[in-house]
């Protein structure tokens, strides 16, 4: 199926998923990310504000900052189609950008370089369990990730993923994927 079909067709699963249920799906995956050791030994978290119907990502930012982890969000540059990562202790250093999404203000917030993100949680629409990954179609993450060797993963719900996608030569997987079910170990399902 045509990646964007596909993204469609799970955006609209997507919205159909009751508030209450979204939820305590959104709530099962942040619990299950708090035990995975690569987010334990993390010091520093890059993750986007998310938005209606993603997994919602406050309540494990608020978790962080509780936890005295670095917090990093994306700001996207149009021009180029790249981002980089920059730092906030607070909501109130957010701004609504295009399509509504929530981004860093710059004049209060810091950079971090790609090195010292411990890890990165990679936003998507569709996974295969194997990491590879369907995002909202700017192509900004894939750009990002070529140049980013640390740890990540996605948080996705279950009706995200697709035994199946369209894989191009740029494409990079992440390194785990969780569910309100399970965890996967996306390397080792590649390996």
């Amino acid at each position: 199926m045509e990646k964007a079909v596909l993204r469609k067709s799970v955006i609209g699963q997507m919205n159909e998923l009751a508030k209450s249920e979204h939820a305590s799906k959104s709530s099962a995956i942040l619990e299950k990310l708090l035990e995975d050791p690569d987010f334990q030994q993390a010091e520093s978290i890059g993750v986007t504000i998310s938005r209606w119907p993603e997994v919602d990502t406050m309540p494990l930012i608020e978790t962080c900052w509780r936890l005295g982890k670095k917090v990093a969000a994306p700001k996207c540059f149009a021009k180029g189609r790249t981002m980089d990562f920059r730092l906030f202790d607070s909501f109130e250093q957010l701004e609504v950008v295009y399509m509504n999404l929530k981004e860093p203000i710059e004049a209060s917030t810091q950079p971090i370089g790609a090195d010292s993100i411990d890890l990165l949680i990679v936003p998507g629409v569709v996974f295969t369990e194997s990491g590879y990954r369907i995002g909202f179609g700017g192509g900004y993450y894939d750009r990002y990730l070529s140049g980013y060797s640390g740890n990540t993963r996605s948080l996705a719900f279950e009706l995200q993923l697709a035994t199946g996608l369209p894989i191009e030569s740029h494409d990079i997987p992440v390194d785990g994927i969780i569910t309100e079910k399970r965890t996967i170990d996306a390397k080792a399902v590649r390996a």
